[in-house]
């Protein structure tokens, strides 16, 4: 079966897919910085450099990628590759923007796993833990800056905030309650009427597909090891959650840290690691998720060795995770004009936004009590759920470093990646001392 790719207008230079390739290895390479470097990076190539789409085409194409659950980058990059190539140019646009990071990912796991108790390499991910929580706090401080404008929407983020910190919520309810909230207290009318959306024919059998091979490895792991093996029970807790991941990596971060935690397949400061780690290589900051399933199945190896079973754990976290934004791609884009002209639809997001920056809170307390503090005890007063901390168990080395970052981030100005390897040194000197 033949697919016809959209129509370019009649000044675009449609690239080979040659070319298609070797431009999108370079953005995966090169798409260091988190989605605003990467969305840059993309709108260079396709407007500006390339010709490929026109101001407006690129524009609506983010729009309609932020409205979508999992990392909008990735998809932007799909996009243009369905544009310009069809289902082919999708694949190899979204697949190369995620390979290279994802790599480079897994090296760090395996060296982590191998080398962590050196204390010199023990050192270098004491100091990216410090770094992590200027980051966080700095990314918590300027997207709510730009996102709570409006007093519903800071009702909307404290309603979050509580939800997700005090009555340990699962995050997928907090997701829909504020898409509830969204539709109800931001729209400012009722639904614009649809505007008139290209046949989705062409899109329907890719997205088939991709829809198969999406959830194909988790049949083949029920059938074969069993739905009880660690590796079934990774590829649907990260399936689940990659349906739910609106808003960024940040939205989801705390509770795939406590997940994880709560399932023993990773420590808080393994979660700590892992974050800093995604920060600081190209690729979408959601391969966390990467680190956390190669843990995992790492140390619940049976029946295969412990690097042979996190090596399959890190596959089947990558897929599941990113498998989906090629199946959203190829059965949305056709109706791209009519989505962005639902109003309900765009107020929903808008609530879902708003409650990120509640999420994101509390993933910044959660991660500062951690990396503060060796001991963290939860206690449950009925409904509600507290982190107390054990005051004997402060850590002033991690302090001592925290307060350096926060300095680095806040005052000094320094970059992401400048960051985190200025900590990454004075973790390896601290761990001299």
């Amino acid at each position: 079966m033949t697919e016809t790719p959209p129509t370019l207008a009649p000044t675009t230079l449609a690239p080979t897919l040659a070319g298609l390739t070797r431009a999108f290895l370079a953005v995966g390479i090169l798409s260091f910085g988190g989605p605003a470097a990467q969305i840059a990076l993309m709108h260079r190539l396709a407007v500006e450099d390339r010709g490929w789409l026109d101001e407006g085409q690129f524009l609506r194409a983010l729009n309609f990628c932020m409205l979508l659950p999992g990392p909008e980058a990735q998809q932007l990059a799909t996009y243009i590759g369905w544009r310009l190539k069809g289902w082919r140019g999708g694949v190899i646009a979204g697949g190369l923007f995620v390979l290279p990071g994802a790599l480079v990912m897994l090296a760090l796991s395996v060296a982590y796993v191998l080398f962590a108790t050196s204390p010199l390499i023990g050192g270098l991910f004491f100091g990216i833990k410090a770094a992590v929580l200027a980051i966080v706090l700095e990314a918590l401080i300027r997207i709510s800056r730009r996102v709570l404008k409006q007093r519903q929407a800071q009702a909307v983020a404290v309603a979050a905030l509580l939800a997700v910190g005090l009555f340990a919520l699962p995050f997928p309810l907090v997701v829909a309650g504020a898409a509830l909230a969204g539709a109800l207290l931001f729209a400012a009318a009722a639904e614009a009427p649809p505007a008139a959306a290209r046949p989705a024919a062409a899109g329907l059998w890719p997205a088939a597909i991709a829809a198969l091979l999406w959830l194909a490895p988790l049949g083949l792991i029920a059938a074969t090891l069993g739905p009880g093996h660690v590796l079934f029970e990774i590829g649907a807790f990260f399936a689940k959650l990659a349906v739910v991941t609106f808003g960024g990596a940040y939205a989801i971060l705390a509770y795939l840290a406590e997940q994880a935690v709560g399932r023993g397949w990773a420590s808080p400061a393994d979660m700590l690691t892992g974050l800093g780690l995604a920060e600081t290589t190209p690729g979408p900051l959601i391969l966390v998720t990467q680190f956390a399933g190669f843990l995992g199945a790492y140390r619940a190896p049976e029946p295969f060795a412990p690097l042979a079973a996190g090596l399959l754990g890190a596959a089947v976290t990558t897929w599941v995770t990113f498998a989906p934004s090629f199946l959203w791609i190829f059965a949305g884009a056709p109706w791209l004009e009519t989505l962005q002209a639902n109003r309900r639809l765009a107020a929903a997001l808008q609530g879902i936004t708003a409650a990120v920056v509640g999420v994101m809170a509390h993933l910044a307390a959660w991660f500062a009590l951690h990396a503060l503090f060796a001991a963290v005890e939860t206690v449950r007063l009925g409904p509600v759920r507290l982190l107390v901390p054990d005051p004997a168990s402060f850590d002033v080395r991690a302090a001592v470093l925290a307060a350096i970052a926060m300095a680095l981030v806040f005052v000094a100005r320094r970059g992401l990646v400048a960051t985190v390897a200025i900590m990454a040194g004075l973790g390896v000197l601290a761990s001299l001392i």
